[in-house]
């Protein structure tokens, strides 16, 4: 029963950044193990048979199989990395356009109250409201091509 117990001052300074250091080390290296297997299954060029090859030799010799695989192909993984994501950014941006894209055009309200605030202005007449109000309920013009296209009022 005479278990011996370690206090914080037994143990060395030198020995806790000893300790941290292989800590981060071990983390790293799971890091960088996944980081491999993505790559894998990421490679569009690998046959299938090949990224069992890979993936085989990376589960049962990690650290041979790790190291080989980095200076056998990791030249190109920072490419495919940077090519992946890219195109998930133009699927977003693309996602976020197609959501926006009705935002950007006004409504045919807003298009007939700026047409209706021209006329009440006397900047177009009568006919010109009118035929622009029906381009606009048409879908085919809207109320600041149809007030360019009016006369200015003269002064």
């Amino acid at each position: 029963m005479s278990a011996q117990t370690y206090l914080a001052y037994d143990y060395p300074l030198l020995s806790v950044f000893w300790s941290m250091l292989l800590f981060f080390l071990w983390i790293m290296w799971f890091v960088l193990l996944f980081r491999v297997v993505v790559d894998i299954f990421r490679d569009d060029v690998l046959s299938g048979w090949a990224k069992a090859g890979w993936l085989v030799l990376t589960i049962l010799l990690p650290f041979l199989g790790v190291f080989v695989y980095v200076i056998a192909r990791g030249k190109n993984m920072g490419r495919r990395e940077i090519a992946q994501a890219r195109a998930q950014q133009e699927a977003f941006n693309a996602h976020i356009r197609e959501a926006a894209g009705g935002m950007g055009r006004p409504s045919s309200a807003d298009e007939l109250s700026k047409l209706s605030e021209i006329r009440a202005r006397g900047d177009i007449t009568d006919e010109e409201f009118r035929r622009a109000k029906e381009l606009v309920l048409t879908g085919h013009g809207s109320a600041e091509h149809a007030g360019s296209t009016a006369r200015t009022p003269s002064r």
